[in-house]
């Protein structure tokens, strides 16, 4: 018998936030979603966004790749920029943002930027592009940790979003794509 998951209120935001990050390398790495949605949909579901699978996907569907094959900015960095803005913005119009989407975007960029090297999906893919297995685990990588740190800075203005947590779809398991699935997935537009 396995013993009983924790509740929301039991976790601390760090631990909070690694299961959030989990969530965004499973979501990648089953061959379900690109790097970009994997991390937005963690967060968005994991923390209760209110965005709709389909919302998210749109939103999406041109970062990953580096901006849409671009190699440009990381397709994780880009997902974790969009989940600061969900969580932390402060929803005025007129194209203003919060100073603390601002400032958290600009961390998780120094920060990702500090710890890899590069923000740029091309330069972090330079080394692994000619091996599609090791290049899968690095996004899944990447993924995994550009969700964590948008996950930490979220919980880090916005604490009383632990006790909302969705644990039963963070602990849930994410099935595997087939290899022609996964494939298609990765091709398509």
């Amino acid at each position: 018998m396995n013993p009983p998951l924790p509740q929301a209120a039991e976790l601390d935001t760090a631990e909070l936030s690694r299961l959030l990050a989990d969530k965004a390398k499973d979501l990648f790495a089953s061959g379900h979603m690109l790097c970009t949605p994997a991390v937005v949909t963690a967060l968005n579901q994991g923390l209760g966004g209110g965005l709709s699978p389909e919302v998210v996907n749109n939103l999406t569907a041109g970062l990953g790749n580096g901006l849409g094959g671009a190699g440009c900015l990381c397709g994780a960095v880009s997902g974790g920029t969009l989940s600061l803005g969900l969580f932390l913005g402060n929803g005025k119009a007129g194209g203003r943002t919060a100073k603390s989407v601002a400032t958290a975007s600009h961390e998780l960029h120094d920060q990702f930027k500090k710890e890899r090297g590069s923000t740029c999906c091309r330069v972090l893919s330079k080394k692994v592009k000619h091996d599609a297995k090791a290049h899968m685990a690095q996004c899944a990588e990447l993924t995994r940790r550009a969700a964590e740190m948008a996950a930490t800075a979220i919980l880090a203005t916005r604490p009383e979003l632990a006790a909302q947590a969705d644990l039963d779809y963070l602990h849930g398991r994410v099935k595997k794509k087939g290899t022609l699935a996964r494939l298609a997935t990765a091709v398509m537009p």
